[in-house]
């Protein structure tokens, strides 16, 4: 099975970043573009720019993050590490083709923020790793068209487009059911509860993209998750 990749943006404003970002998908053979909460003056002069009008027209629009990343196996946050202190997992953008290899995913999600503030803390919680592009210290950040641009062309480079045989990773939508039963187990057992619901849940995501259990295994893991409550529910 071939590895499918997506961009998504999230929050862009600056109509020139999201063409050029779209005809770097273009000019890489990548296709699908999602954009989450887009400034809509922004967009809709983006959308009648000259330049890979057919990728800007067909892009799915989302409320959230959440939302433009269910239906994704992998999910990478692309980020400056500066001032950044993350739980997720870190890769360099020239070794990224190579840990993607390793990755059984078919659809891949490439996430990018927008150009004054980049990915937000909770943003990049959501997603599997973080990418960062090596720079000088000087600079530690790039334009977000030329993040968009430099991944494509090291993804076309190494192609790096199919994926290892066996279980597939389960997708975004399903890992957070899981973590939404473990959430009620949690609650009905008392446990953990000198943690806020959200930090509950973000150490249930880091522990499970860590692990990169398959679909069924979460599966088990969520019935399982799921009869507890009921019967701790049941004592009360």
């Amino acid at each position: 099975m071939k590895k499918s990749f997506v961009i998504v943006l999230v929050r862009p404003r600056d109509p020139n970043n999201i063409g050029a970002a779209a005809r770097a998908m273009a000019n890489f053979g990548l296709s699908e573009l999602r954009v989450v909460e887009p400034y809509l003056p922004t967009w809709q002069i983006a959308v009648s720019a000259v330049g890979a009008q057919d990728i800007l027209q067909n892009a799915r629009l989302f409320s959230s993050l959440p939302q433009a990343l269910e239906d994704c196996h992998l999910s990478i946050a692309t980020t400056a590490l500066k001032n950044r202190q993350l739980n997720e997992q870190i890769v360099a953008l020239p070794q990224l083709p190579s840990w993607l290899s390793q990755q059984n995913a078919d659809k891949i999600a490439l996430v990018f923020g927008n150009e004054k503030t980049g990915l937000s803390n909770e943003d990049i919680e959501l997603c599997t790793a973080a990418m960062h592009i090596p720079t000088t210290a000087k600079q530690p950040s790039v334009n977000l068209a030329q993040a968009v641009i430099l991944t494509c062309y090291e993804l076309a480079r190494a192609g790096c487009d199919q994926s290892p045989k066996g279980p597939k990773l389960p997708t975004f939508q399903q890992t957070e059911l899981v973590i939404a039963s473990l959430e009620r187990l949690m609650t009905a057992a008392q446990f953990k509860q000198d943690f806020s619901a959200k930090q509950r849940q973000n150490l249930a995501r880091t522990l499970f993209h860590k692990t990169r259990l398959s679909g069924n295994d979460l599966f088990f893991i969520k019935k399982l998750s799921d009869q507890l409550s009921v019967l701790l529910e049941k004592k009360r």
